[in-house]
């Protein structure tokens, strides 16, 4: 069986590690299975592929489909939503010759399946499939309140041979969103447990971030995420500058921008200003993009989930909880279907810096309960997130809809 790979993005997001670990877990299991990648930009995503035996490569996308997406969309009407619409049809010269390369690609490769990574894809995909082989949807986030991807992809739905979601909060939505004749598989995203792990090399955040190495023990607080609006940077800085000062406590937002779709992230040179207006000063470093996330939450004491939406899944909660880190995370979605409140995570409201500053400081003055939360949510990890699971849920999909499309 051969299974083309189609990303909207090359570097390491969430869900392109998601896609990573599908990929991994298949190559172990099914080594007489063929995998190929295709990625709409050039990066880590891709050398990380080829380390796995896949078949790699980059077919940029133009600009104007590069930067397409509802963060441009939202508030500015149904006047604008279907201009954008129109501006991703397929009269668009850039979406057609793209669409038209990306169906050569293909053609060339004539895989049995083709599996989308990404909203873009996942109507690129269907357009460019060979006919007779099956499209299906990887879905990383909620579709309901996209109002661009939600209706581009319940017009496609009828296409697609069916979906995978990384919850069953998501698989939920997508149903919801596209209609009930679309076939949704939950399969819950895993995480590499030799490389996150609470033994291994540990970052200087500091030295990442510029600043001094603290005169006095610190405990070190953390927000791992890309610079998307809705992971609640903003919050986190609230939280921390809401902290009476009684435990001293350092802060870290460990990411940069990644994506190239307008107005979607914040920007490291946007979050210093409101860490200044809030004057947190050096109670708060940025160490921008860091390459090896395990070893930056090996450096944290405590590791802070702040979505201020409900979160489709939680990679970095999974990512943390692997590592054995003390870890407070926003409630709700999916990421209530992979921590047990008080058991393995403290949780709070999103959106609540108070709530969150309270939890915060309830683990600065209680090193014993972040070692006891840190070790469960480590055991829990380890029963629920081993990678070798993806290939056993996914491979009779995959099986499922190459048959009846033969």
């Amino acid at each position: 069986m051969k299974i083309v790979y189609l990303s909207v993005s090359g570097q390491l997001g969430g869900a392109e590690r998601a896609l990573l670990d599908f990929m991994a877990s298949l190559r172990a299991a099914q080594p007489r299975m063929t995998l190929e990648l295709v990625a709409g930009a050039d990066g880590a995503l891709l050398a990380e592929a080829r380390a796995l035996g896949v078949a790699a490569r980059a077919l940029a996308f133009p600009r104007v489909l590069a930067r397409l997406g509802d963060a441009g969309v939202r508030g500015g009407g149904k006047s604008r939503l279907l201009g954008t619409l129109g501006r991703a049809s397929l009269s668009t010269p850039a979406a057609a010759l793209y669409t038209r390369r990306l169906r050569e690609a293909l053609a060339a490769s004539a895989p049995d399946l083709v599996h989308t990574n990404g909203f873009k894809m996942h109507a690129l995909g269907l357009w460019a499939a060979p006919p007779g082989v099956p499209v299906l949807w990887h879905v990383h986030d909620y579709v309901s309140p996209r109002p661009l991807m939600a209706r581009l992809m319940r017009a496609q739905a009828r296409r697609c041979a069916a979906a995978v979601a990384n919850s069953s909060s998501v698989a939920d939505d997508l149903r919801a969103a596209c209609g009930p004749g679309l076939r949704v598989y939950p399969i819950h995203n895993a995480v590499d447990l030799v490389r996150f792990s609470p033994a291994g090399s540990v970052l200087d955040l500091d030295s990442r971030a510029g600043l001094a190495a603290p005169a006095h023990p610190v405990v070190r607080v953390g927000l791992v995420a890309t610079m998307a609006r809705w992971k609640g940077h903003e919050v986190f800085l609230r939280a921390l500058a809401r902290l009476d000062g009684d435990v001293p406590v350092r802060g870290y937002i460990v990411g940069d921008a990644l994506y190239q779709t307008a107005g979607s992230q914040h920007s490291v040179a946007e979050l210093r200003r409101t860490a200044q207006r809030l004057g947190l000063g050096e109670r708060v470093g940025f160490t921008g993009f860091v390459e090896d996330a395990a070893a930056a939450m090996r450096a944290l004491d405590v590791v802070v989930h702040a979505s201020t939406q409900p979160e489709p899944f939680g990679l970095v909660i999974a990512e943390a909880m692997a590592c054995g880190r003390a870890l407070v995370v926003s409630k709700g979605g999916g990421a209530a279907e992979i921590v047990t409140p008080g058991e393995d995570a403290l949780v709070h409201e999103p959106g609540s810096a108070a709530e969150l500053a309270a939890r915060i400081g309830e683990l600065a003055r209680d090193p014993a309960l972040r070692a006891a939360l840190g070790a469960r949510a480590a055991q829990s990890a380890r029963r629920r997130f081993a990678r070798d699971r993806l290939a056993r849920e996914l491979t009779p999909i995959y099986r499922m809809l190459t048959v009846k499309a033969a």
